[in-house]
């Protein structure tokens, strides 16, 4: 069960960011933080209210104080994580240089986010469509995978990028990557910058060692990430 942390109400003091409270102990942060650590532990449609006020220690209408239902603490974490995708993609839009550089910025802040956001994207990932609000989080998640597609589709146009591999598929292969890392990424582990590096340095020169790169080819050319199919979003 989680437990409430002290705060200036506890002294009789209005908090100083204006946020709305219930029980003494939880702004809306901390308790959508704990709200949606239980969305992903048991899922969204399988998580009541009931089960949200045991795991805080609470009543259910001091949530009610918060949010006017579930469906709300869905949107708030939902819109947390694509606004901060979305945030990337406006910072790649903006820097200029080559295609290459933009597509690099891309990839590295889509990891950036991840991180920083990892049990929002987490519970974004996780959706399937059930309800108007999870289909427009998806739709939007999808913008966001067009916009990868289109900048590897510039690099390829400026030879930046190799081009017998599909930029559909090369976008979809990257955000797969990238978005594993929900599974297994650890902050007292794993780095985030070393990740991002990683992710680069795969993409733009592989994992074969510099003088087994003239290999290479044979891969692409025998039916592998050009010729396999993606799964389409």
């Amino acid at each position: 069960m989680a437990q409430p942390v002290d705060h200036e109400e506890r002294a009789g003091h209005a908090p100083a960011n204006g946020a709305r409270r219930g029980r003494p102990g939880y702004d809306q942060e901390t308790l959508l933080a704990v709200c949606v650590d239980v969305f992903n532990r048991h899922g969204y449609d399988a998580t009541s209210m009931g089960m949200l006020a045991e795991e805080l220690g609470i009543s259910k209408a001091a949530i009610y104080h918060h949010v006017k239902s579930k469906e709300e603490l869905l949107s708030l974490s939902l819109d947390r994580a694509l606004s901060r995708l979305d945030r990337v993609v406006a910072d790649a839009r903006a820097t200029e240089g080559p295609a290459r550089t933009r597509l690099e910025l891309l990839v590295r802040g889509s990891v950036r986010a991840l991180v920083e956001e990892r049990p929002h994207v987490t519970l974004l990932l996780r959706l399937r469509g059930n309800n108007p609000l999870e289909q427009h989080a998806l739709e939007r998640r999808r913008a966001l995978t067009r916009e990868l597609e289109g900048r590897f589709e510039n690099a390829q146009q400026e030879g930046g990028v190799r081009a017998d591999v599909s930029a559909r598929h090369l976008a979809r292969l990257v955000f797969g990557m990238i978005n594993s890392m929900i599974d297994w990424y650890r902050p007292e582990r794993d780095d985030a910058d070393a990740v991002a590096d990683a992710v680069v340095g795969i993409l733009f020169e592989g994992v074969l060692a510099s003088g087994d790169a003239g290999d290479a080819g044979d891969v692409g050319g025998a039916g592998g990430a050009g010729g396999a199919g993606a799964r389409g979003e």
